[in-house]
């Protein structure tokens, strides 16, 4: 299990890194070095979900709720932007839902 949610948050962090750096070299300007090397960090996120225990749907659902704690928590600590009480509760509800889609017993 520690494995599994350390491979969801270095997946998301490429996600969210990967798609940064592209959106700083086509929105904001910056040196198209940064685009190139977003797209090598998204290269990488499209690898990671495949080291995952289970099928691909349901570590792609699984993964859904931990990208959306993974994007508040960005929002809060790159962009700035403080959680509302709604952000936090969606969060926490999307959370439970990783935990009960990759880790509740099966037969």
């Amino acid at each position: 299990m520690l494995r599994s949610l350390f491979l969801f948050l270095v997946t998301g962090l490429c996600e969210l890194g990967g798609g940064y750096l592209f959106w700083l070299w086509l929105r904001e300007g910056k040196s198209a070095w940064l685009g190139v090397f977003g797209v090598v960090v998204l290269a990488i996120y499209g690898v990671l979900p495949t080291l995952q225990p289970a099928n691909f749907g349901r570590v792609y659902a699984a993964y859904s709720g931990f990208f959306i704690v993974l994007s508040i928590l960005w929002g809060w600590l790159v962009d700035r932007i403080a959680p509302d009480k709604y952000d936090l509760l969606g969060g926490w509800i999307a959370l439970l839902g990783v935990l009960v889609i990759m880790y509740a017993p099966r037969s």
